[in-house]
């Protein structure tokens, strides 16, 4: 992390204080996403191995923020060590916000509100600032042409067809591709094309929305993104208000160029299902072949916006291969019983000391473990750790350099684990979880980040509280 503190120290002139990774933003990219505070400044610094995207990122970045488009601001970059830092928009991402304004199909208004002006903000990304974006430095396609389709669309065919044990026939999907590509490329294309945009990649910063993760942009059709937004899985969002937030982008877009509905429509829905597959082609590939389960959560939502479009859709060329297909993807039992909802178990995760007060159950349950971490190597003992915590990435990266740390994590995980599965089968709802060190600052600390994350990987919903951390208001 070096990189990234010194950017921030050459770019604030002031020193790093502390580290912090940011949860819930690393998905399956492979970036690295920390936090970096000190001098009374905070940036979000990023780590990551592809040049190409990087150098997509930035130019895009700066390109946004000249035409006045809510973006993050670049502070600094060092691209030979993939690093570069950036504005803190905060943690609230659109779709952890509508998770708190919806009670099932029911969105609350603030959220309604705020898709609306993320939804009005999306045609000046695609045909205001699309006009003059420097689509040289795009990756790994400069354009949504025939072949950047045609990987999406394998994709869903190997990656999710398959491996779910669908059967279809090779040419006559084949030849159906072939179709749907036609149709695709009719459509105007000529316009800034996000490529994931989607609500995980929207950021809220009191109440206004920013963008993120746009460095898959290339030229393509106004469709595909709207699209993203609208149809994204696990946001879930009734047909009733994508009719409506579909009918307000279309308002916004016709303040930039002349709109012909019926014709946007004709291209829309088969952009619909070409998204729906290129995100089913990653669910298959992370939760089937790479056996990452959790990703699979996300298939009934995917099931249910197919089986929305076959009662409600009807794209203007026949694809009877592909359609049969997707019928029995949304008959499939062995998919189904994805969609199978588990018992809403909660773990509550503590950090405590051991000199001073033990977390108590107050479920009802009486169920749990308590793990001693005296045992481990104790970063408090050293001076340039005493006024950090496990949570700070200089103690995490000591700590993970400590093989007596995997293997007690390891098998504190696994014990956790066994009971999680168990109390879900039997109805049980709550587990309570607790690590204790010496001084309730490190070990503990680390320790309980790192079973957190594990089990929201996994769907399992957490609470986590370090009692020694909040008595000294940290």
């Amino acid at each position: 992390m070096d990189a990234l503190k010194r950017l921030f120290e050459q770019h604030f002139n002031a020193t790093v204080e502390r580290m912090l990774p940011v949860q819930g933003q690393l998905g399956a990219s492979g970036r690295i996403i920390i936090r970096l505070v000190g001098g009374g400044h905070t940036a979000i610094g990023i780590k990551y191995g592809v040049h190409e995207e990087n150098v997509a990122f930035l130019e895009f970045s700066r390109h946004f923020r000249r035409r006045g488009l809510p973006v993050p601001e670049i502070y600094a970059e060092d691209l030979s060590h993939g690093a570069y830092i950036e504005q803190d928009l905060g943690d609230t991402t659109l779709f952890e916000f509508l998770g708190k304004h919806r009670d099932g199909d029911n969105i609350g208004p603030k959220a309604v509100e705020a898709y609306r002006k993320v939804v009005a903000a999306l045609p000046r990304f695609q045909v205001e600032a699309g006009r003059d974006v420097n689509y040289k430095v795009c990756y790994p396609r400069s354009s949504f042409d025939r072949q950047s389709i045609s990987w999406d669309l394998n994709y869903f065919k190997y990656y999710f067809l398959r491996l779910a044990g669908i059967p279809f026939n090779e040419q006559r999907l084949e030849d159906d591709f072939g179709r749907l590509t036609k149709l695709l490329l009719a459509a105007p294309h000529e316009y800034f094309l996000y490529r994931d945009f989607q609500s995980r990649n929207v950021m809220l910063v009191d109440g206004e929305p920013y963008f993120l993760d746009y460095q898959g942009g290339r030229k393509g059709a106004l469709q595909y993104d709207i699209a993203s937004l609208l149809f994204d899985g696990k946001a879930d969002l009734p047909a009733d208000v994508r009719q409506q937030l579909l009918d307000h982008y279309l308002e916004s877009l016709a303040r930039y160029i002349p709109v012909d509905r019926a014709a946007f429509l004709d291209y829309y829905y088969a952009y619909v299902y070409v998204r729906i597959m290129q995100a089913m082609g990653a669910y298959g590939f992370r939760g089937f072949y790479e056996r990452k389960t959790h990703f699979l959560q996300s298939v009934p939502y995917a099931l249910k916006n197919l089986s929305w479009l076959a009662e409600n859709v009807k794209l203007p060329v026949a694809l009877p291969a592909l359609m049969e297909a997707l019928n029995n993807l949304c008959s499939s039992e062995k998919l189904l019983s994805l969609a199978a909802v588990p018992v809403p178990l909660t773990v509550r995760i503590f950090s405590f000391s051991y000199k001073q007060e033990l977390p108590v159950d107050t479920s009802g349950n009486g169920g749990g473990f308590l793990f001693d971490a005296r045992s481990l190597p104790n970063p408090g003992r050293e001076e340039r750790f005493k006024q950090l915590t496990g949570k700070d990435v200089d103690v995490i990266e000591y700590l993970d350099r400590q093989a007596s740390v995997h293997q007690y994590f390891a098998n504190a995980r696994a014990l956790v684990d066994m009971s999680v599965g168990n109390y879900q089968q039997r109805g049980f709802k709550d587990l309570l979880v607790g690590f204790g060190c010496t001084g309730g600052q490190h070990r503990s600390v680390y320790l309980a980040e790192q079973l957190a994350k594990h089990l929201r990987s996994s769907g399992v919903a957490v609470e986590i509280k370090h009692i020694e951390m909040e008595k000294q208001g940290r």
